[in-house]
């Protein structure tokens, strides 16, 4: 696998915004293929000229096929900072996907989700379930044609895999999604799923930021 341009959004002493690039995982998996978060760290050890190991810290994560916004912390206080942020709901993130199917205009989603490591899937779970954690989000249709609806995802919690389940579960999955939607995709077809837009509180100076990254080109997300 040759190693693809990473753009940069944004760079300062306590954060790394990038827009990952479809179709590579975001840190080292048993594939052996090259990974962001190792290719972020080479450039800066090279860039900065730094001596000895790099501190990058992997704050969420995206699916290997997804692309779009990405935020990393360059200081173990920006890591812890922003995690909090995340846990307290503060860390916004916000999504463009492509659906089978056509929706109600505005939509709120809930579920309880369990992950299958075994299989790395994830399944809708009983409320009741030990293993099932709530997952949550809100969505709103931008446009429709021929059967498939562009809607952008207000993710409220950050579950694996947890848009691509919920769409499935309520009849309507990504398009290009062979995991969770192999009925209705087929093989070789790019998922329609893009992480458009992060907000957060920067980690020392507390102002809120606002990142933004959009499919780089027509059809990125299917059918736009």
């Amino acid at each position: 696998m040759s190693r693809p341009r990473i753009p940069l959004i944004y760079e300062d002493n306590h954060l790394l915004v990038v827009e990952k690039p479809v179709n590579l995982p975001t840190q080292k998996d048993i594939s052996g293929d090259p990974d962001l978060l190792s290719l972020l760290k080479e450039d800066l050890k090279v860039r900065y000229e730094k001596p000895g190991r790099v501190y990058l810290g992997l704050v969420h994560r995206l699916d290997r096929p997804v692309g779009g916004v990405m935020v990393f912390a360059k200081t173990s206080k920006a890591a812890a900072r922003l995690a909090e942020q995340i846990r307290t709901g503060q860390f916004q993130k916000t999504y463009l996907a492509v659906v089978h199917g056509r929706l109600a205009k505005e939509g709120h989603l809930e579920h309880f989700l369990a992950k299958d490591r075994a299989t790395n899937t994830v399944k809708v779970v009983s409320p009741a379930d030990p293993g099932g954690k709530k997952a949550i989000l809100d969505y709103a249709v931008l446009a429709e044609k021929e059967g498939f609806s562009l809607i952008r995802i207000n993710l409220l919690t950050g579950r694996s895999h947890q848009i691509r389940v919920q769409f499935a579960t309520i009849g309507h999955p990504l398009y290009g999604d062979q995991k969770y939607g192999a009925a209705l995709n087929t093989t070789g077809q790019q998922i329609a799923l893009w992480s458009h837009r992060i907000i957060l509180r920067h980690p020392t100076k507390k102002e809120e930021m606002s990142f933004t990254s959009s499919p780089p080109r027509p059809g990125a997300l299917g059918f736009i």
